[in-house]
């Protein structure tokens, strides 16, 4: 009866939905292109059979799920991999980072005669959901049709956790149809636990995020590095609306006492890349923007990175990092990128999304809390002058990524263990070919 209620809510709202993705479109035109994916209307050049459908909503997911999903094209090739967001920029990640090697859509809303049509277009062996991408209809239809749905890299923040417990009649049954509930800490499986998922089809697994292979981008993070090592650079990535004034006004004062000091400013979505250009030519720093290919000089003080899908270079080539979304109350974004690197990490106090992480690294002495953009300048102009510091707090932040690898492994086996149970392995795949 719940569900049922829900759906018709879903139906009513379908209007307004699409009333804001026009409205959405006149400042992002990329919201009024393939809208009709998101009623899975129109989907029939895409169709196939026994795919593994991976839903990776935002550019966070999105950009987490990229190993997973490279490791399942090479091992199972012959079952196509469909991937779905909801962000028109995770959309453009996953066309720059998979071109056609992966089906991409927008995921469906969660009504049931758009979740027919996509299961009939796809006809998923296998659903995989990152984080915490739980839809009743979804996880009621794949159960219907026989379709085990697993939770990839499952957390479950405070506020997510209350909101789920407000409508138990609706959260127990679409739990108890998640067939594996891979999740990230201790903490979510009891959360988890209590909502009414079953205790044995949850599983610690860690964080897939740890799983950062710098390997590939070392190269272009020495060459982006390469014409400024003599000076000092620090990076805020990943910034919102309301933070990048912040950050400015930081990098001003930052400059009254290291002059030569350099920023590197990389916006969290790409709309806002052109009016970002506009803000910081206002407040009067020479910045050189990556797009244009401009190189940073003597000069440069801001270092605009307006591009997509160089962030984790990026922060190969800086001294301090600053990770936005968390000055705001955005949740926060993935503090293990810099620290991968061996890069000293300072946040903001919203890290509702990152709470095991930024726990992790903070008990490391490996992360730097500040409230605005006075200690944003404080702390950050300490970093830049300490080289001791910078090499301490950068040591153990790399040393916390390092103790909690594994679990992209751990992942890989139970995907590996459920098209098992539903009849299909690598092994199959070889013997056919």
């Amino acid at each position: 009866m719940m569900r049922l209620v829900y759906s018709l809510l879903w139906y009513l709202l379908l209007p307004a939905l699409l009333l804001r993705l026009w409205w959405r479109g006149r400042r992002e035109p990329a919201y009024r292109v393939r809208w009709q994916e998101r009623l899975a209307l129109g989907l029939g050049r895409h169709a196939c059979q026994n795919s593994i459908w991976v839903h990776a909503v935002s550019v966070g997911e999105t950009l987490a799920a990229e190993a997973l999903i490279e490791a399942l094209l090479r091992q199972y090739p012959d079952l196509p991999v469909v991937l779905t967001t909801t962000s028109h920029t995770a959309s453009r990640q996953v066309q720059q980072r998979f071109a056609d090697r992966v089906i991409h859509v927008y995921c469906p809303w969660d009504t049931p005669d758009a979740l027919h049509r996509f299961f009939n277009t796809f006809q998923p062996r296998l659903i995989l959901l990152m984080e915490t991408e739980l839809w009743p209809n979804m996880i009621a239809l794949a159960s219907l049709r026989a379709v085990p749905v697993m939770l990839v890299n499952g957390r479950l923040s405070a506020r997510t956790f209350n909101g789920y417990q407000r409508v138990p009649a609706l959260t127990a049954p679409m739990l108890a149809g998640v067939s594996r509930l891979l999740v990230q800490s201790d903490v979510d499986a009891r959360r988890f636990l209590s909502l009414g998922a079953a205790a044995a089809a949850i599983e610690i697994t860690g964080s897939i995020k740890f799983d950062t292979n710098l390997q590939a981008v070392r190269p272009v993070a020495a060459r982006i590095r390469a014409d400024w090592t003599a000076r000092p650079v620090w990076i805020a990535a990943s910034t919102h609306r309301g933070e990048d004034e912040q950050v400015l006004a930081a990098h001003h004062q930052i400059c009254q006492s290291c002059p030569d000091a350099l920023l590197i400013l990389v916006p969290r979505h790409p709309e806002r890349f052109a009016r970002m250009a506009a803000l910081v030519t206002e407040t009067g720093f020479r910045m050189a923007r990556r797009s244009a290919g401009e190189r940073v000089t003597a000069q440069t003080q801001v270092y605009l990175g307006d591009t997509m899908g160089e962030l984790l270079a990026l922060f190969g080539a800086c001294d301090v990092a600053f990770v936005g979304g968390s000055l705001v109350p955005a949740g926060g974004h993935n503090l293990l990128e810099p620290a991968a690197w061996g890069v000293p990490v300072v946040t903001g106090p919203h890290l509702e999304n990152f709470e095991r992480i930024a726990a992790l690294l903070a008990e490391a002495g490996a992360l730097s809390s500040v409230g605005d953009a006075h200690s944003l300048a404080e702390v950050v102009t300490g970093l830049l002058g300490d080289a001791a510091l910078r090499q301490r707090q950068g040591a153990a932040a790399a040393a916390v990524v390092a103790a909690n690898t594994g679990a992209l492994a751990q992942t890989l086996a139970a995907v590996s263990d459920q098209l098992l149970l539903s009849g299909f392995s690598s092994r199959t795949r070889s013997s056919s070919t």
